[in-house]
């Protein structure tokens, strides 16, 4: 008999909840896109990732195109996976270079203003 892994509970943030009501997304759908993926790339948060799942696919030709996605962005914490957030694009983004997430994360960091605590 294969091994069974035991299934991640899934947090949700009231951040995730509320962008779900706005996108008209459910949790069904949201858990649909964390278990089965078309693309997954680094998130733009520190530790966190993204998932990518197409709204609905149409073969033309030989090549799958699609209109929306749905993206779901989560980050494993001590036995649990939390939903940061989670929302539909109206079109088709690129895939990115972790790379290049890194580096428009950094620079989005030395622009914004740290408050010192005094």
């Amino acid at each position: 008999m294969p091994f069974i892994k035991k299934p991640i509970q899934l947090q949700w943030t009231l951040h995730a909840r509320a962008k779900m009501n706005h996108y008209r997304l459910t949790p069904s759908r949201v858990r649909h896109v964390l278990h089965s993926p078309k693309r997954v790339e680094e998130g733009v948060a520190p530790k966190t990732v993204a998932m990518m799942q197409p709204v609905s696919m149409k073969l033309v030709g030989r090549k799958e195109s699609w209109s929306q996605e749905v993206w779901v962005m989560v980050q494993d914490v001590a036995g649990a996976r939390k939903v940061i957030s989670a929302w539909r694009y109206p079109g088709v983004t690129k895939p990115r270079d972790a790379a290049f997430l890194r580096k428009e994360y950094s620079e989005f960091l030395a622009e914004s203003p740290v408050e010192s605590a005094e």
